[in-house]
C-alpha cells in the first residue's frame, strides 16, 4: 500500500515540528512515524513502523481539541502517560516505568521522560497527510502494513506480542516501586 506516510515526500524532525512557526497543520489526519535508528534489535530502521491519528473517532456532537499540531507535538515533548508511541519507545530502550500518582497514573519520570524526548529528537522522524475522517485510513495502514509499533487493531502483528509483553512487565514493575513526584 502506497500512501503519503508509507513513502513521504519529507519526513520532520523534533526541532522542525516543536519550532514556531509549526509547520504541522491544526487539522484532523494521519501521521506517521520512521526512526533514523531501531528503539529495538527486532525492529527495521527506515520505514514507517507507528501510525496514529488526531482527533480520536469522537461521538457525534462531541468535538475534540486534537489536532495534527497538538498530537505530534506531544509525542516529541510530551508523556508515556498520554502517548502510547512513548510509552512503547521507552519500554523499548529500557527506561524505568513509574508511578507518578496514587492513582496508577504512570511515566518514566522527569528524568527517563527527558531521556525518550532525547531520543526522540535525535531518530524520531514524523510525516502527515490531512484527512478529515482518519480513522478510515488508519484502520486500513494497521490491516495491511506491519506497523510493529501499533497495538490496537493490530494484534496479529509480529512484534505485538513482544511490545504486550515488554509494556506489561515495565507496568508491572512500576506498580511494584512507591510512587514518585
Amino acid at each position: 500500500m502506497h500512501t503519503p506516510l508509507t513513502d513521504p515526500d519529507r519526513l520532520w524532525t523534533a526541532a522542525e515540528v516543536l519550532a514556531a512557526p509549526c509547520p504541522v497543520p491544526a487539522e484532523p489526519g494521519v501521521y506517521g512515524w520512521h526512526f533514523t535508528a531501531a528503539p529495538h534489535p527486532a525492529l527495521p530502521v527506515g520505514r514507517l513502523l507507528y501510525t496514529g491519528i488526531a482527533p480520536r473517532r469522537m461521538p457525534p456532537g462531541r468535538p475534540s481539541g486534537q489536532s495534527l499540531r497538538t498530537r505530534i507535538r506531544y509525542h516529541y515533548r510530551g508523556n508515556a502517560a498520554g502517548s502510547t508511541l512513548r510509552y512503547s519507545l521507552g519500554c523499548l530502550l529500557g527506561l524505568e516505568l513509574r508511578r507518578v500518582s496514587e492513582r496508577g497514573r504512570t511515566t518514566f519520570g522527569r528524568a527517563g521522560e527527558a531521556e525518550l524526548s532525547a531520543w526522540m529528537a535525535e531518530h524520531a522522524r514524523v510525516c502527515w497527510t490531512v484527512r478529515p475522517e482518519p480513522w478510515d485510513l488508519e484502520s486500513r495502514l494497521i490491516a495491511t502494513l506491519d506497523l510493529p509499533l501499533n497495538l490496537a487493531g493490530n494484534e496479529g502483528g509480529g512484534f505485538h506480542g513482544d511490545l504486550t509483553g515488554l509494556r506489561r512487565a515495565a507496568r508491572v514493575r512500576a506498580h511494584a516501586l512507591p510512587v514518585v513526584r
